[in-house]
């Protein structure tokens, strides 16, 4: 059941501050009547405009048993200075503490939330376990690098409409993928891999990549489609410069249709 009574002040994690000496209370003001709730729903953004040709590659450091860091797909990154989002989970910045601080170095970098243990979100029914997977996350992040990331990457790519929503009381944004790279596909190589993400790129687009599995192809592939996209004329962005072609609301209208749920695959038809 949704937590209707959050507000984003309530629910958005912040790091501390040092308390202040408390001021006189003010004169007590008239009652004013409740504003009425705006809003119970939160977009799932699965891309950027279309009307221009950049897209955003992505790249997911889930949590896992091994906490694994392909450094090589971030070397390429590095030497073809190309900006990308990288969706940090909280366990695995544990684990790779002095490389996420790295990471951070770099401002082509944007950092992003994807949840503390990778958790299905959907399937967990609590809300406020939902809110601690994304808080946990923002303060690893947080008190290892000092950034607080904006935005959120359902592990997966499995979000609903209640996720989104709560995501959205925490002060992030849900950002899921319109072209799934097809990485964790245990039977493609790094040639259909390029090949693949070449042909189905498209102006606005939101790449998922990984960061965190050296048996995927990811690091052959990547500099292949980096060189590829540039050849065709995209423009490589992070998914905060992408998002500023659109205004994108914090929430929608109650009475809107339920969202539909987002693309989720991992394998190359």
């Amino acid at each position: 059941m949704v937590l209707a009574v959050l507000v984003a002040s309530a629910c958005a994690w912040t790091p501390s501050e040092e308390p202040e000496a408390p001021e006189p209370p003010p004169a007590p003001a008239p009652a004013a009547a409740a504003e009425p709730t705006a809003c119970v729903t939160a977009p799932i953004v699965t891309n950027g405009s279309r009307l221009r040709k950049r897209i955003a590659l992505t790249f997911d450091a889930c949590t896992t048993r091994k906490n694994e860091y392909d450094e090589r797909v971030i070397h390429t990154l590095l030497e073809t200075n190309t900006p990308a989002t990288l969706f940090i989970g909280g366990g695995w910045a544990l684990a790779n503490p002095r490389r996420l601080q790295e990471l951070a170095q770099y401002p082509g970098f944007e950092l992003g939330n994807h949840t503390f243990s990778h958790a299905n979100m959907p399937k967990v029914r609590d809300d406020r376990q939902v809110i601690e997977e994304l808080q946990r996350a923002q303060r690893v992040v947080y008190d290892l690098t000092g950034q607080i990331p904006r935005y959120f990457r359902p592990p997966f790519g499995e979000v609903d409409g209640r996720v989104a929503w709560l995501a959205s009381q925490a002060a992030l944004t849900t950002i899921n993928f319109d072209l799934p790279s097809g990485d964790p596909d245990g039977s493609v190589t790094p040639k259909r891999m390029v090949d693949w993400v070449l042909k189905q790129a498209s102006p606005g687009g939101i790449v998922v990549m990984h960061m965190n599995h050296k048996r995927f192809p990811t690091a052959e592939a990547l500099p292949a489609i980096i060189k590829g996209l540039r050849k065709r004329g995209f423009e490589l962005v992070t998914v905060g410069t992408l998002l500023d072609d659109n205004t994108w609301p914090a929430c929608q209208p109650a009475a809107a249709p339920a969202l539909e749920p987002a693309l989720v695959a991992g394998v190359i038809p």
